[in-house]
């Protein structure tokens, strides 16, 4: 095959290859076949009439046309494998002139970008805030445990932000009641803003026996609204209860804890405060990293892998908005953009990504990286237990899938970014060199963790661990 390379782009090729006449005419019969299967041709049946005579149809020009696609697939993956490349992308005609004895297409061919050299990134300082646990912040943790024992109890006052306030709510929309907004004997938490906008608003300062009205806003997609709806509010309010924390003592602490006193309860919540502070923080560190990194690195990512990507991230929203029953529109609406700004982020992310990808595996091509039998299997137990599979069914599904190569890619990736996090010398505003030590477990929870901190208390078990390729 008469196959000619240039090289179009830093990872980009374009192929030109020949089609002759003698491939082009046997083309010209399998396409006359297919397009005759959607032509009314009097006398024969779809698919079996003679060439010419589709060819009479449809016109000289898009017969060749047809003719043209219908053997470009194969004549361009002969090429490919000819030449030795690897496409990242599906390969894009740029190209298609007449010549004698055939026709020449020039295929341009984007290839996986790969770096010979990365930045120096050992000893450089990255400026990050130094991860600190107040004394506000866990004292709010030893109230969130208090709240959770509080106790309700009627008072005459009006309604204030914490208080419950038990109500009749009424929403109406043009006059008309919406049952479905509407409650009776609703408990509700002033200044939650848990319910219908416009509530909080209007039960603030009122007390048992008042009747209110005034605006409210059903949100966007309730009961299938594409766009939030003005409504009108009405309250009758029969008490309000204010919230009696239990006095925070040791015999408190034994009773509703894994601890016996107080202090070490405070202790815990300390210790577990900063163990995610820490995590935060090395999360941090890695992204403004890499960011770093990337924004030092010369690189020319190809347009079609970028265009590649762009498609990928666009189709996967919106399958989600789709299961979710959320409509495009509604989404830009929700978050405050027009389809081209949309669009525009989009592109910026998948560059953002891309180059960090690129970056990874060049950090781990210089360091070394490879990814064990061990390390792989690990990942794949680890993706089973979560899913609640068979480790080995995984494995055998993702190899079928041909997704074993990319989840070693990921394994691989992420052991560059945390190369590159042990590398750089996290530093503040002021140049000062910040501790990131990750408390042990025992530093971090001596016993079990206190039922205060909930989420919050699993901070940390410390170690960072962003995934470049995710947003």
């Amino acid at each position: 095959m008469r196959t000619e390379i240039a090289e179009s782009g830093r990872f980009e090729r374009t192929l030109t290859v020949h089609i002759p006449d003698e491939d082009l005419e046997k083309a010209k019969d399998v396409a006359a076949r297919k397009l005759s299967r959607h032509l009314k041709i009097k006398g024969f049946r779809p698919g079996k009439a003679p060439r010419p005579l589709v060819e009479r149809m449809v016109g000289a020009d898009k017969l060749r046309s047809e003719a043209i696609e219908e053997a470009l697939p194969e004549v361009v993956a002969k090429a490919i494998e000819e030449a030795g490349l690897q496409p990242v992308t599906v390969p894009k005609v740029t190209d298609i002139r007449d010549v004698d004895s055939g026709v020449h297409v020039d295929v341009r061919i984007a290839l996986w970008p790969e770096i010979e050299a990365v930045p120096d990134y050992e000893g450089r300082e990255i400026v990050i805030e130094a991860p600190e646990v107040s004394d506000e912040l866990v004292e709010a943790q030893i109230d969130a445990l208090r709240n959770q024992f509080a106790e309700l109890e009627t008072v005459e006052r009006p309604a204030g932000e914490g208080d419950f306030v038990l109500i009749d709510l009424t929403v109406l929309d043009g006059g008309t009641e919406l049952e479905d907004a509407s409650a009776s004997d609703l408990l509700y938490e002033v200044g939650s803003g848990s319910f219908v906008a416009g509530l909080d608003e209007l039960l603030a300062g009122t007390k048992a026996g008042d009747l209110v009205e005034g605006p409210g806003t059903l949100p966007a997609g309730f009961a299938g609204r594409e766009a939030p709806t003005p409504v009108t509010l009405r309250v009758l309010v029969k008490e309000v209860r204010a919230k009696k924390l239990p006095e925070l003592t040791d015999e408190f602490v034994a009773d509703t804890t894994e601890f016996e006193t107080v202090e070490e309860l405070r202790e815990a919540i300390t210790s577990a405060l900063r163990a995610r502070a820490v995590a935060e923080a090395r999360s941090l560190l890695a992204d403004r990293a890499v960011e770093a990194l990337a924004a030092d690195l010369d690189l020319e990512l190809p347009a079609d892998l970028v265009d590649a990507e762009v498609e990928a991230r666009v189709r996967g929203l919106l399958e989600r908005l789709e299961r979710d029953e959320i409509p495009f529109g509604l989404y830009l609406q929700l978050t405050n953009q027009d389809q081209d700004e949309f669009l525009a982020s989009t592109r910026r992310q998948a560059v953002a990504a891309l180059t960090s990808r690129v970056l990874l595996e060049g950090i781990a091509a210089v360091e070394g990286l490879e990814v064990s039998d061990e390390e792989l299997r690990g990942a794949i137990e680890a993706m089973a237990e979560s899913a609640g599979l068979d480790a080995d069914e995984v494995e055998r599904a993702l190899r079928e899938g041909g997704r074993l190569e990319s989840l070693t890619g990921d394994i691989l990736r992420r052991k560059a970014l945390e190369r590159v996090v042990e590398a750089v010398v996290p530093v503040d505003a002021a140049g000062e060199p910040v501790d990131l030590t990750v408390p042990t477990s025992e530093e971090a929870s001596p016993g079990e963790e206190p039922e205060t901190t909930d989420e919050d208390a699993e901070a940390g078990e410390a170690e960072a661990s962003t995934d470049p390729d995710e947003e």
